[in-house]
């Protein structure tokens, strides 16, 4: 017989804007599933950048989400709402959502969860959905990166920097990044980056000019933004692709506009938390189709820095503003 579902969880909620220590356990009501909406029983969870942005008081959620933090989760459907068609209760899922994911029991709408693949766990699982959802869009989708083109992702020892590296890798393009330290620099080299740049000791415009015989990179995934930008414009190639997906320097640039026309480049960016769910299925069927079977033959997988414990997500997010994580961080919810 099925555990009954309480009324009650513990949650991590933003006290007020601030530092990491305003988040704080607090009791929530269990959310109901709505037609169409899934109650999972949260395992894991997910820890991302946009998550510190909420927590600080820059990234509020979309309207009708839950303002626990939270993105992405795994765990066991306990619940289903009227009209759902694909998983029952028991099934293990992961999931992306808007918001809720710091809880004990999470709701999402069917389209936007997926079967947890073959041999991973809770932890694992957790680690998939934001950056697999952003990278596909972001890099294959938005960025129609191609089998033998080159490609740079700033930020390689991130969890979107370390999952892009073995999707662009594993779809055959040549993959430049950045970091921080020799020791990311090897772990990028390890998950299948074919030339990393320091960017504490080494410019990587040069770098790519070097990588390239002069042409320049084809794709750039962005999440530095600032002084970056006119850089990522000498960095590109003729007809090159530049994708923007966050600003940790900073939303503002002064660049060199003609660079953008001489070279024929393409600049675009995209957010994804406020896509509609039906969005958002369309990458999860993608992904199902493309990479759920590059997971289960661990060719590519999420690789996990730290797990803490969902009372001590203060942790967590002081690990994340310190820089020092390769891969991402996750919360053991069970």
């Amino acid at each position: 017989m099925a555990e009954k579902i309480p009324t009650t969880m513990t949650a991590i909620e933003i006290t007020q804007p601030g530092g990491p220590m305003v988040l704080k356990p607090g009791e929530r009501v269990v959310p109901e599933p709505k037609p169409g909406e899934l109650l999972i029983q949260v395992r894991s969870a997910g820890v991302n950048r946009p998550d510190v942005l909420q927590r600080q008081g820059h990234y509020p959620p979309p309207a009708g989400a839950s303002d626990i933090p939270g993105l992405e989760i795994a765990g066991d459907v306990v619940a289903v709402g009227q009209g759902v068609t694909r998983f029952r209760n028991g099934e293990r899922v992961t999931a992306l959502v808007a918001g809720g994911g710091y809880a004990q029991y999470c709701t999402v709408d069917e389209t936007n969860a997926l079967p947890i693949p073959a041999g991973y766990g809770y932890i694992e699982a957790a680690a998939i959905p934001e950056t697999y959802f952003t990278v596909w869009h972001n890099v294959f989708e938005r960025g129609a990166l191609q089998n033998g083109e080159t490609f740079l992702v700033h930020g390689g020892s991130s969890g979107i920097g370390t999952t892009a590296i073995q999707l662009a890798d594993a779809f055959g393009a040549y993959v430049i990044t950045t970091a921080g330290s020799t020791e990311k620099c090897e772990a990028c080299l390890k998950l299948g980056a074919d030339r990393t740049v320091n960017y504490r000791n080494e410019d990587f415009v040069e770098a790519v000019k070097d990588a390239t015989s002069g042409k320049g990179v084809n794709l750039i995934l962005d999440m530095v933004g600032g002084d970056y930008i006119e850089r990522n414009y000498e960095a590109a190639a003729i007809d090159g692709r530049i994708v923007q997906i966050a600003f940790l320097n900073g939303a503002r640039a002064t660049t060199d506009i003609s660079k953008l026309m001489v070279k024929r480049l393409t600049h675009t960016g995209s957010t994804l938390r406020n896509r509609p769910v039906e969005f958002k299925a369309g990458i999860a069927r993608e992904l199902e189709l493309k990479v759920w079977p590059l997971l289960v033959e661990r060719r590519v997988a999420p690789v996990i820095d730290m797990v803490y414990p969902l009372h001590e997500a203060w942790r967590a997010h002081e690990r994340m503003e310190d820089g020092q994580n390769i891969g991402k961080i996750v919360l053991d919810v069970s």
